[in-house]
């Protein structure tokens, strides 16, 4: 199996057992790896109506062929399980050095189920897996966290994926943090992880897998490090992180502010530029790679270090809560990491707190705090409250879904889509983004199909994916699905979506690491058969087509800035959607023809066995 291990490590925490898992050949063609090959193993896990922080239920590390080899921008893993704030599949991705060692350590992945009587920590050295007690642990940060097993440890090449309290509570989107502030964000992980009173994995070895070309893979690394160095967009990442977006954004109306009313502030105040002007900023890198995105604000308080907030964090506690002060968004960004919970659940759900509270639906004497727009202190204390979940951060901390229920809103005012918050790319701008949130795998998701990036004049030739007029509605939904099936893959691979690498390029690296013969049209079916997977397990867990939509807070037509007086046609973006797809128009499932064409035979029973 090259570039495979052929094995993950299963865990039972309720037993205090781990042992191999041999992986199938015939899974790791048809899946390749990461979040697709997860989902595999997870499915026959599923069960209708099952609550997602059971004991039984997986929690699942992944890496996959890319992971570990030469080739530049790969040092990414996935974490999956049925998502504890959406209740049905839910996955992240993060980068860091956590990847690259836990290939390392001599596995494909970690399959976790059970409950831990008490806190534990999992160490994977080189083939060998102990389950120890973490009781010195509990209560720590994750960098605290990071740092005392890298002591306890001694050893200089080892990497901790860890929860901090956000974990430890049960807060509904929890994520999972390795590498100083690399996150698994979205989705609730965390909680997952913490719910089996597991605070960390640390992970470490030099075992790697053999690739089946090697001397045609140093060749294909030397090309591809050519590309990402000399482009023009790593340069600018280098320089200026994902913040470089911000004024670009919101010239295209892509970026939203006062709780998704307006598309037009102060954004000056919140880009790249103006987070160097007013901190000392260096960049950093995942594992191998030659952009180095990352933010480091230096002395930012006694001379402590900080993860840099990123474009979409800078977002959700600035303009969208009209907070134009650094200072609290740097500091709200490091309360996340430090504790871990996701920077986009909470900072929509901030403001969405902010827009009830001018509506008068929640007041000072339920919320326990002003809550005025753009009050930066209130912004920091809230995201404490929702660490800690106390008084109304217990809410927050389950998402403006819930928020909506309990506090008698409008349920089309919280920002969501199937339970996930809504990302910072606004969908009024891409109408493939309006049809990626819709119906991406986990939710809300500007990453399952980041289609601005194909409106501002992107293509992937190879599928026929190109930009036309950003605001159409006719024809776009086909690209976007083809789209979502190839950044589907990349978290099969494991490949960083920055990689500006071609879909020819992808296939060919594949190839020459697995041995098997991949074309293009193979990684879209690949991908394909992933989200198809994906969409059979929320399917099974209550997904329906009522569910494939978008809240009218996010698509109500707005008056100025550049998408003014537009709003993307759901219906007819869903029904050519569906038929791409194969998918039923009545029931939301994948037809019984389509599922039995991908090889998901288990999955056309499940579904349709009535």
């Amino acid at each position: 199996m090259f570039g495979y291990h052929g094995k993950f490590l299963g865990v039972d925490l309720s037993a205090g057992e781990t042992r191999a898992l041999e992986m199938e050949e015939r899974h790791l063609k048809d899946y390749v790896g990461g979040a697709s090959l997860a989902a595999r193993l997870i499915y026959d896990h599923v069960k209708p109506g099952m609550e997602p922080l059971a004991p039984e239920n997986p929690l699942v590390f992944a890496v996959g062929p890319f992971t570990g080899t030469t080739i530049p921008m790969v040092s990414r893993s996935a974490v999956c399980g049925i998502s504890p704030l959406t209740g049905i599949w839910g996955e992240a991705t993060t980068g860091g050095v956590f990847p690259f060692r836990l290939k390392a350590a001599g596995f494909d992945g970690i399959f976790i189920t059970g409950r831990a009587e008490k806190p534990v920590y999992l160490y994977i050295n080189n083939g060998k897996a102990e389950i120890r007690d973490a009781a010195q642990l509990w209560g720590k940060d994750t960098y605290q966290t990071q740092q005392v097993l890298k002591d306890e440890l001694k050893d200089r090449s080892l990497s901790v994926s860890c929860i901090g309290q956000g974990g430890e509570n049960l807060v509904k989107y929890a994520c999972v943090v390795n590498d100083r502030g690399r996150v698994a964000g979205r989705c609730g992980l965390g909680a997952l992880m913490g719910s089996k009173n597991l605070k960390a994995v640390a992970v470490t070895g030099d075992a790697r897998p053999d690739v089946a070309n090697k001397d045609k893979i140093d060749e294909l690394t030397k090309q591809a490090r050519e590309t990402l160095s000399s482009g023009l967009m790593s340069m600018v990442y280098r320089e200026y992180g994902t913040l470089l977006y911000m004024d670009m954004g919101m010239f295209l109306g892509d970026v939203p502010a006062r709780y998704f009313s307006r598309n037009v502030f102060a954004a000056k105040k919140v880009t790249g530029q103006a987070l160097r002007q007013a901190y000392t900023v260096t960049s950093h890198a995942c594992y191998g790679c030659p952009i180095a995105c990352g933010r480091l604000v230096k002395n930012f308080r006694k001379d402590i270090d900080v993860d840099g907030p990123e474009f979409e964090t800078a977002v959700a506690f600035g303009p969208l809560c009209v907070n134009y002060d650094l200072d609290s968004i740097v500091q709200a960004n490091h309360l996340c990491n430090a504790h871990g919970i996701d920077t986009i659940s909470a900072g929509v759900s901030i403001a969405y707190a902010m827009q009830l509270y001018e509506q008068g639906i929640l007041d000072e004497k339920k919320a326990g705090i002003k809550l005025e727009w753009g009050n930066s202190r209130s912004i920091v204390k809230l995201v404490e409250m929702i660490i800690g979940r106390e008084g109304i951060g217990k809410l927050l901390g389950e998402g403006t879904r819930r928020m909506a229920q309990e506090l008698g809103a409008d349920p089309a005012t919280a920002a969501h889509v199937k339970g996930l918050e809504m990302p910072m790319h606004d969908a009024r701008a891409f109408t493939g983004m309006a049809i990626s949130y819709a119906t991406g795998p986990r939710g809300a998701c500007h990453l399952k199909g980041d289609y601005y990036n194909i409106g501002m004049a992107g293509s992937v030739p190879e599928l026929d994916i190109k930009s036309g007029n950003r605001f159409r509605s006719e024809g776009e939904a086909e690209m976007a699905a083809r789209y979502q099936n190839l950044k589907d893959m990349y978290d099969s691979l494991l490949l960083c979506k920055f990689s500006s690498i071609s879909l020819t390029q992808i296939a060919e690296i594949l190839s020459n690491i697995t041995g098997r013969d991949y074309s293009p049209l193979d990684i879209n079916t690949v991908g394909e058969r992933s989200i198809n997977l994906k969409r059979a397990i929320s399917n099974r867990l209550g997904v329906t087509r009522e569910d494939d939509k978008l809240p009218t807070v996010c698509t109500t037509e707005l008056k100025e800035g550049g998408t003014a007086d537009r709003s993307p046609d759901m219906d007819v973006l869903l029904r050519e959607y569906y038929d791409y797809r194969k998918w039923d128009w009545e029931t939301g499932k994948p037809t019984k023809d389509k599922l039995l064409e991908l090889g998901l035979e288990d999955a056309a029973r499940d579904l349709w066995s009535s």
